[in-house]
């Protein structure tokens, strides 16, 4: 093991972390989840964990039960509380867990280990529908700067079902993916007209708009996905206000050649969501998708389609903000054919390159508490980034051989700038079958 790196867990299963605030608010805890592939895709993990970063003492958080899994913990960046995928309990054929089967469960820190938790979304999948509540299935919860508000990504569960049945699909909405938040405004109550509907703790609505079929050339999407706030606390308008919250995304749009490319998007937040718009109910209908709250902009950002290769590139990865909310960053081929870290301003204008390596950026990445550096993974390595000079160096050796080089998923940096948490993947020394297990690297022992 190199001198830069520090092995945190051992255990003989799966440890996976989320691509973003894996961090306790001190910097001294991480958290994780068990899933037990490599990847991460089956999700079959009953609990959520943490380790501590000095001494690697292991506490499990949550176990759940019934037949339910849980996964893709997040943690409030000002307190110890949590947020978390929780798929569906005493599960059947009918309702088993997926896209549109799943919900945001939160946990405060004062009942770590007692298995109690509030549902952040609620649900009512039979009409008439409840506003504040959803039809389907969250994922990827993810907090405010303030810790406040909770953003993840969506699908229908009503209009998926209306999806597989032919005599509908002409007049029905199909089931796209959609980006949400939840707000503490107030709990939400459902009838009892369905066994998975649920009450939820929060206030939630979809924040952006999709179409069954884009426009070529427009700004029309089809799929909203990827998102990340922007800024700790919003982002600077170009009259010198501010907007307080802000979501970005990857959108997909069709180019005029027919072509689905992803750009960069940005939904500007009012901050009352509970108003319904022009566009429909938030709620929305047994044939039509819930519809964003009054007051919600959605932009275009990057027009990309005649570069060489158009379009967000490279590993799957979250769109991720500047801490002042100044850049938007994400992947993207240069010329060359090799995935850059690049740049985009929340206001708009061109895209700008940051990184001119050699290599592909090969991770999901995060910007360092102060927006100097990002953290990434790079041919082999856990690497940082100058946010200004764009020059990357590594943090870890080279480490070529892909079962035990840093996995893609994550590459997170703690909220005191010291230390990058990431998973690789090492072989158990009795049976040889390889567990990714959690690591951090040290950023004062840089590799040459």
């Amino acid at each position: 093991m190199n001198a830069a790196e520090k092995q945190l867990t051992f255990a003989s299963h799966g440890h996976i972390l989320t691509n973003i605030g894996v961090w306790s608010a001190d910097s001294q805890w991480i958290y994780y989840d068990i899933r037990s592939d490599h990847a991460g895709a089956n999700f079959d993990g009953n609990r959520i964990e943490r380790v501590h970063v000095g001494s690697c003492k292991t506490q499990t958080v949550y176990t759940s039960d019934h037949g339910a899994c849980c996964g893709v913990v997040t943690v409030s960046p000002v307190e110890d509380r949590i947020v978390f995928i929780h798929g569906p309990e005493h599960p059947t054929e009918e309702w088993s867990y997926g896209a549109y089967h799943r919900r945001g469960v939160l946990v405060a820190a004062n009942t770590f280990g007692t298995n109690r938790t509030e549902n952040l979304d609620a649900r009512n999948i039979v009409s008439p529908f409840t506003p504040g509540a959803l039809r389907g299935g969250t994922h990827v919860h993810t907090f405010s700067g303030d810790g406040q508000w909770v953003s993840f990504t969506y699908e229908d569960h009503v209009l998926a079902n209306r999806d597989t049945d032919t005599a509908n699909q002409t007049t029905a909405e199909t089931n796209q993916r959609n980006v949400g938040v939840s707000v503490p405004v107030r709990s939400v109550s459902v009838p009892n007209t369905h066994p998975r509907n649920h009450i939820g703790s929060h206030f939630s609505v979809l924040v952006t708009l999709t179409h069954d079929s884009p426009e070529p050339g427009s700004d029309q999407i089809s799929k909203a996905f990827s998102d990340a706030w922007i800024g700790t606390h919003g982002y600077l308008r170009s009259d010198g206000s501010r907007q307080v919250r802000a979501i970005a995304f990857q959108g997909n749009v069709t180019t005029t050649s027919g072509d689905i490319i992803s750009e960069v998007f940005v939904a500007d937040l009012p901050n009352d969501v509970s108003q319904p718009s022009d566009a429909g109910p938030l709620e929305g209908t047994t044939t039509k998708r819930p519809r964003p709250p009054a007051g919600v902009v959605q932009r275009r950002l990057t027009f990309t389609q005649q570069r060489k290769f158009p379009g967000i590139q490279g590993e799957r990865h979250w769109l991720r903000s500047h801490p002042d909310g100044s850049q938007i960053a994400f992947l993207m081929k240069d010329d060359r054919g090799i995935v850059q870290l690049w740049t985009v301003s929340p206001l708009g204008g061109d895209p700008k390159q940051l990184t001119y390596n050699d290599h592909d950026v090969a991770s999901a990445f995060s910007w360092s508490p102060d927006g100097t550096q990002i953290a990434h993974v790079m041919d082999g390595s856990v690497c940082v980034t100058d946010s200004q000079s764009g020059i990357t160096r590594r943090l870890t050796a080279k480490l070529p051989d892909a079962k035990s080089a840093p996995r893609p998923e994550a590459c997170v940096f703690s909220p005191d700038s010291k230390h990058i948490a990431f998973v690789r993947a090492i072989a158990d020394a009795t049976t040889g079958e390889y567990w990714n297990q959690i690591f951090v690297a040290d950023l004062d022992e840089p590799q040459s």
